[in-house]
C-alpha cells in the first residue's frame, strides 16, 4: 500500500503532467501544501523530494520550489553512426547543413550553443589497451559540451581520443577554433585517409560524480549512462575513443537491430 507522501506525490505529479501546474510555475510555500493535503511537513517535504528526484520540480533554496521546465530530449539511435559515414565524403556545404547533435535532438544549428576544448595527454593502461599502444602514447583528448541555447547545461560530456601521430598529418585536426567541424569525427579522419569499418559502443549505468552533477545540471537520484565508443578502421585498428556521459532524465539511447530474413 502506497504511504501517504507517495499518494501527495502522485497527485503533484499528474496535475504537472496534466498542465495544471505549468513549467516555470512556483509552487505554493511547503506549509500551504501541508494544509492542503492535510498532511505534517515531513511528510510533504518527502512528497516534494520525491518530485525532486525524478526531476519534476526544482527547489530553489530560500525561494520555493518550481515545476521544472523540460529539458530537451535526446534520443541517440545506432543509425546515426551509417548517416555520418554518409556524409563524410560530401561537399562542405552539405555537411555544414547539421550535424550528430542536430540528428539527436532535431534542433537546428542556430538553437545550440558548441564548445570544444582540445589539450595533449598521454595514453593511461585503459586507453593503451583500447588502442593497442604503449601507455604514455601521446594522445589528442577532445572535451565537447553542446547545450540548447534556452539551457544551461550541456546534453552531455563527451571526451575523444585520438592518437596524435595518427592525425598529425592534418594540421586542422589539432585546432579547436576549427569545431564544430563540417561533419564530425568521420569527415575529421577521412581528411588523413581513414575510413571507418565499425563502431563500438558499450553502455553502462551509475551515480554521477559531484563534477557530473553540477555541469549536467542533476538532481538528486538521477543517474548517468555512460557511453564508450569504440571507432575501428577498415584495417581492423582502433583510430579513435569516446567516453560520453549522458544526464538519465533526458536521454533515451534506440538501437534496432536488423535482421536477416529466413
Amino acid at each position: 500500500m502506497a504511504k501517504q507522501y507517495e499518494r501527495i506525490a502522485d497527485d503533484l505529479r499528474a496535475r504537472i503532467r496534466a498542465g495544471e501546474l505549468k513549467p516555470g510555475q512556483r509552487l505554493p510555500a511547503e506549509t500551504a501544501l501541508a494544509k492542503e493535503y492535510k498532511t505534517s511537513l515531513p511528510t510533504m517535504r518527502d512528497a516534494l523530494a520525491l518530485l525532486l528526484t525524478e526531476g519534476l520540480i526544482d527547489k530553489k533554496h530560500g525561494v520555493g520550489n518550481f515545476v521544472r521546465k523540460p529539458r530537451q530530449l535526446v534520443q541517440r539511435d545506432n543509425g546515426r553512426h551509417q548517416w555520418e559515414k554518409d556524409r563524410a565524403r560530401l561537399g562542405e556545404d552539405v555537411r555544414l547543413e547539421t550535424g550528430a547533435t542536430e540528428h539527436d535532438t532535431g534542433l537546428t544549428v542556430s538553437e545550440l550553443v558548441f564548445r570544444a576544448d582540445y589539450r595533449e595527454t598521454e595514453a593511461s593502461e585503459d586507453l593503451a589497451e583500447q588502442f593497442g599502444v604503449p601507455v604514455g602514447t601521446r594522445l589528442l583528448e577532445r572535451i565537447y559540451r553542446t547545450l540548447h541555447r534556452d539551457e544551461d547545461a550541456p546534453f552531455n560530456l563527451a571526451h575523444s581520443y585520438l592518437v596524435y601521430d595518427v592525425i598529425a598529418s592534418n594540421p586542422d585536426l589539432l585546432d579547436p577554433s576549427k569545431e564544430p567541424w563540417p561533419g564530425g569525427t568521420q569527415n575529421q579522419l577521412h581528411t588523413v585517409g581513414i575510413e571507418l569499418d565499425r563502431i563500438v559502443e558499450h553502455v553502462t549505468a551509475r551515480p554521477p560524480t559531484f563534477e557530473e552533477t553540477e555541469e549536467l545540471g542533476l538532481q538528486g537520484g538521477v543517474a548517468v549512462v555512460v557511453l564508450r565508443k569504440t571507432s575501428i578502421d577498415t584495417d581492423g585498428r582502433v583510430v579513435e575513443v569516446s567516453d560520453v556521459t549522458l544526464p538519465g532524465d533526458r536521454t533515451e539511447l534506440i538501437f534496432t537491430t536488423p535482421l536477416t530474413r529466413w
